[in-house]
């Protein structure tokens, strides 16, 4: 494949351009996944970290 090709081909979206928010998004739905964590455990989860996460934002 030329040089051109392999750009052309990498030219459309890439989670390395995505906004920081989304690659950790990604990230996390890749560790649930791979790790077969049910989705209600997932939301719970989830849950329980927004909530620690806004307690450190109101300090």
């Amino acid at each position: 494949m030329s040089k051109e090709e392999n750009t052309d081909k990498n030219s459309g979206s890439s989670i390395d351009d995505a906004p920081v928010d989304v690659q950790l998004a990604v990230d996390l739905i890749y560790l649930f996944e791979s790790n077969e964590i049910d989705p209600q455990v997932a939301l719970s989860a989830l849950e329980i970290v927004k909530s620690d996460l806004m307690a450190k934002l109101s300090k």
